[in-house]
């Protein structure tokens, strides 16, 4: 019988658990085609099987796991011979897919591999072991996550060194991973080279050299695409915008958004709204 925890977690804060479970599948057990409302990733402990994300079919052992991203279809399968046995977790949140993008996993590229000494399948263990506790348990789930996020992050910058990206390329991607998690902090071009280990001056060079803007305007252009996302929810007013993406002042945010965009931020949802109703 598979091991299952079932939450109830609040709409939309930066990071809410769903469920998380043990299983040892059954020969040929299979799954879809469904879609889910959260994302959902799957640890292959041991075993085999196989997922398919429309043409795309991935083939899948032991050591490997695979991403299933909010309402897309998808079907996965354990072997009828060697049938796998998984480990999962569901997850959703303001942040989620900026924690999976410093990940390297999206829709398009969903798959992963650990090594076997590695402890994502352990950390998963522990959430639902914590499921038995008390008035503690949601805080107790949210800070496994968090620390099993952490983990297939460092794994995918071992990865990226093994595939011998150039020193520069590395260089902008611990940037550009900071930028996609702290962008709703007031965060300066300082800080963000402080984290890279780079001079102020060497790191701005790099971005105008490689991305062809410094890195200033790659962070007002990252923040203003979020905004645009955010403003689709009209239950968030221009200041709860301006708010979750790093700006305490929202007029200061509508100058930026008006520089970025041509339109003062509320004049671009009642566009975005015309244009949507038809």
């Amino acid at each position: 019988m598979p091991q299952v925890i079932d939450l109830h977690p609040p709409h939309r804060s930066e990071l809410d658990m769903y469920n998380c479970g043990i299983e040892d599948c059954r020969p040929g057990h299979f799954f879809g085609p469904a879609v889910r409302e959260y994302y959902l990733i799957h640890v292959i402990r041991s075993g085999k099987g196989f997922f398919q994300v429309g043409n795309q079919r991935y083939p899948l052992r032991r050591g490997q796991g695979f991403l299933i991203c909010p309402d897309v279809v998808t079907f996965y399968q354990a072997d009828q011979d060697d049938p796998w046995h998984y480990s999962w977790v569901g997850f959703n949140g303001t942040k989620a897919r900026d924690y999976l993008e410093a990940a390297g996993l999206s829709q398009a590229n969903p798959i992963f591999g650990f090594d076997r000494e590695d402890a994502l399948p352990e950390w998963i263990g522990r959430m639902v072991e914590a499921g038995s506790l008390g008035r503690g348990r949601e805080t107790a789930l949210r800070g496994l996550l968090y620390l099993f996020l952490s983990r297939l992050i460092e794994n995918a910058k071992t990865e990226c060194a093994g595939n011998q990206l150039s020193k520069k390329e590395q260089y902008l991607q611990k940037a550009i991973e900071f930028i996609r998690i702290n962008y709703s902090r007031k965060i300066t071009v300082r800080q963000i080279a402080a984290f890279v280990g780079l001079d102020r001056s060497y790191l701005s060079a790099l971005f105008r050299e490689e991305l062809h803007r410094s890195p200033q305007e790659f962070l007002i252009r990252f923040r203003m695409e979020k905004a645009r996302g955010f403003m689709a929810n009209e239950s968030l007013s221009i200041g709860d915008v301006a708010r979750s993406v790093g700006y305490d002042d929202p007029l200061q945010f509508s100058k930026a958004f008006k520089k970025w965009s041509g339109l003062p931020p509320s004049r671009y949802r009642k566009r975005a709204g015309e244009d949507a109703s038809g």
